[in-house]
């Protein structure tokens, strides 16, 4: 384990590569006139999101395609499940329309798209363009939808604030070009640190990725979330993790298909359960956000419990214990369809109290009114 010590360094000059980015890249879109809502959909998102592309990228370019596929399906899974249920334990989490009408039903098709694309064991260069393609899609067609958005009062005096000379623009400029510096030296340490301890535990490097590697590039998006939480904040919270799994999928995997050797290989056991699990996740985002557009302390703590249920699987199956038939059992044919059950009838509540309730108490209303 020569040098599985690069692990924490390498974890903490991510965060900070992934800090300095975020900082310098929003005070300059602000400078620039750049609405919020660009802002924090591209800019938080994509920012904190940014180990997550380094890791992957440098991973799938040197043959490690278990650590670039494990970071980015894992990543997408602690995000949801841990980051967003962390973050509304901490505070109920309000959920705007547009997530639920635009990003959350993205973030479901990137989802399905990689386990189609992936399906044949392989994401090809051809693969790549495809998700890199779409990727710059959904980019332009965010910003052109983002200009009607207002620019709020605020953003306008804290741009105002910030002195408009050449100084101010070779800082900002300064604060991206260390955050990609440390970004890049972070991810290879970590990488480093992280193979060397799978070989030294015996543990597969598809396992790492999906646990230790995968929380620790999510570390940016954590951070941002609960603080954002905390503060009151919480429709960041959310649009920072949807933002944060559909860059993982289209723009992640797509540049590390593109700059692999070959072709980045999908493990026929992610395909079998962890996609799964990212997929299922994705679906449940929908009706637990459209209920009361809202995530309630009691469904963060329910995201929290399956996130440790998901990670003591894992150390189950890389352990080869005795105990996981039983527990894969537990999980499939009572902890899933229970869960799955309460999903649906959450979501036909929320339909019945959003549209039809008050569409027949409209319709009564007019009965009435007409009667008279």
């Amino acid at each position: 384990m020569e040098k599985a010590w690069l692990i924490l360094p390498g974890l903490l000059l991510l965060i900070g590569g992934g800090e300095w980015l975020v900082r310098g890249a929003s005070r300059l879109a602000s400078l620039l006139g750049v609405p919020p809502v660009v802002i924090g959909l591209s800019v938080v998102a994509f920012g904190t999101s940014a180990p997550e592309l380094a890791v992957s990228v440098l991973s799938a370019y040197r043959g490690q395609p278990d650590i670039a596929v494990g970071n980015v399906v894992g990543s997408n899974i602690v995000n949801v499940l841990l980051i967003l249920g962390l973050s509304a334990v901490v505070a109920p989490l309000a959920v705007s329309i547009r997530l639920i009408k635009i990003e959350v039903p993205m973030m479901m098709g990137t989802a399905l798209l990689f386990f189609a694309l992936g399906y044949d064991g392989k994401l090809t260069r051809l693969d790549g363009t495809i998700l890199v393609g779409i990727f710059a899609a959904y980019l332009v067609w965010m910003a052109r939808t983002a200009r009607s958005e207002p620019i709020l009062e605020e953003e306008l005096e804290e741009a105002g604030a910030i002195p408009r000379n050449g100084w101010t623009y070779l800082k900002l400029g300064g604060l991206i070009v260390f955050g990609l510096a440390g970004l890049v030296l972070g991810s290879e340490w970590l990488i480093q640190g992280a193979v060397a301890t799978a070989r030294a535990l015996g543990v597969s490097e598809l396992v790492i990725g999906l646990t230790v590697v995968a929380v620790g590039t999510s570390l940016p998006e954590l951070a941002t979330s609960v603080i954002a939480s905390m503060r009151g904040e919480r429709d960041i919270s959310v649009g920072n993790v949807v933002g944060s799994n559909i860059f993982n999928i289209l723009s992640v995997l797509g540049f590390s298909s593109l700059v692999a050797p070959v072709s980045v290989a999908v493990a026929p056991a992610v395909l079998r359960f962890d996609a799964l699990v990212m997929i299922a996740v994705s679906l449940a985002c929908f009706p637990v956000f459209f209920n009361g557009f809202a995530i309630k302390r009691w469904e963060g703590a329910l995201f929290v419990g399956y996130y440790i249920a998901y990670t003591v699987y894992l150390i189950l199956y890389s352990s080869h214990h005795d105990a996981l038939d039983e527990y894969t059992m537990a999980m499939q044919y009572f902890a899933l369809p229970i869960t799955a059950i309460a999903l649906v009838f959450t979501l036909v509540f929320a339909w019945n109290r959003q549209y039809l309730k008050p569409r027949r108490i409209s319709k009564r209303r007019e009965s009435l009114t007409s009667s008279e």
